[in-house]
């Protein structure tokens, strides 16, 4: 990366959600709270799943599989941003945020893809319960969570590559709390139109195929469902979709608003404070909705969180 003289170019300043100085410290401590939230509460999924052998299925694997990308996702950003609240330093090494970028690439588009998953497993499990444990084997479920990886994975190294090929002027400030790479096309000096090619191509292919694909499955599986003449069958088969379709409605809606937010408002500070939507507050939903929504994650946590309370009492009692 190269300013306009050809001189290299050492720090972004990214210049966050408000320059107020009296709105810093609410800030930090209100994204610190989310964050602490977005981590505990993933982190209690996954010991959930992987304690439980009942929940050792297609569906709650995928699901340990989200929690684990929701906290890697809020880890990108969020400990940058509280980092530069508290030294009041709003500089980010040109190293940093290509890192920083690549990884939130990564992990977004990796969520992306597992909710895809996850929508297929509904799908199947709904429409054909008789061949869901042949379908769903162990093999094709590794497969279907090594190919999101790797496909995001190459994604975002090639986003990171091209970005790393412009040149920007001297003391960029980056209207935004982290490095988000519309935003990086933005400012370089050089010409970003084939960037912006394959960055609008890229988003249609792997944004708009995924939710073609979610749309698709949910609705065969309100199809299936109507078709249940009990209305006990139907409410027991909607209630093992209803968490994941209430993450992918939040997860969704709250992109879309972003980005139709910012192209009719065409602010980047407004843009800066929406994102605060998908990047933070849906990660943070996220446990809340299956731990509220599923029995088998609540029984589960007690389960666990009852075991390690035991095994600290013997402990106790043992030292006594």
């Amino acid at each position: 990366m190269v300013q306009g003289n050809d001189t290299p170019t050492s720090d972004f300043l990214l210049l966050g959600l408000s320059e107020a100085p009296e709105l810093q410290p609410i800030l930090f401590g209100l994204f610190l709270c989310m964050y602490l939230i977005t981590v505990l509460g993933n982190l209690l999924i996954i010991l959930a799943v992987s304690s439980d052998s009942h929940l050792h299925t297609p569906m709650y694997f995928f699901l340990s599989n989200l929690s684990l990308v929701d906290i890697c996702f809020t880890s990108t950003t969020i400990p940058k941003m509280l980092v530069n609240i508290q030294t009041q330093n709003k500089a980010i090494t040109y190293a940093g945020c290509i890192t920083q970028m690549y990884f939130f690439l990564f992990f977004g588009v990796l969520d992306n893809f597992l909710l895809t998953v996850m929508a297929y497993d509904r799908f199947v499990a709904i429409c054909h319960p008789l061949q869901y444990m042949v379908i769903m084997n162990p093999q094709l479920c590794g497969l279907l969570v090594l190919v999101s990886w790797v496909t995001s994975s190459l994604y975002s190294l090639l986003q990171s590559l091209m970005v790393s090929q412009l040149s920007f002027c001297a003391d960029l400030e980056i209207p935004h709390f982290f490095c988000e790479l519309n935003q990086m096309n933005q400012l370089a000096s050089s010409d970003t139109f084939f960037n912006d090619m394959v960055m609008y191509l890229a988003t249609g292919l792997l944004a708009g195929a995924p939710l073609a694909c979610i749309i698709y499955s949910y609705s065969k599986i309100v199809s299936s469902i109507c078709a249940i003449p009990s209305v006990q069958g139907k409410y027991k088969a909607f209630s093992t979709c209803a968490s994941h379709l209430s993450v992918v409605s939040l997860f969704y809606c709250t992109v879309l608003g972003v980005y139709l937010s910012s192209a009719t408002t065409h602010s980047s500070q407004s843009s800066a404070v929406t994102s605060v939507m998908y990047t933070v507050v849906t990660p943070m939903l996220n446990p809340f909705i299956y731990s509220l929504r599923n029995r088998d994650i609540k029984g589960a946590l007690k389960r666990a969180l009852g075991i390690a309370s035991t095994k600290g009492t013997i402990v106790l009692r043992l030292k006594m």
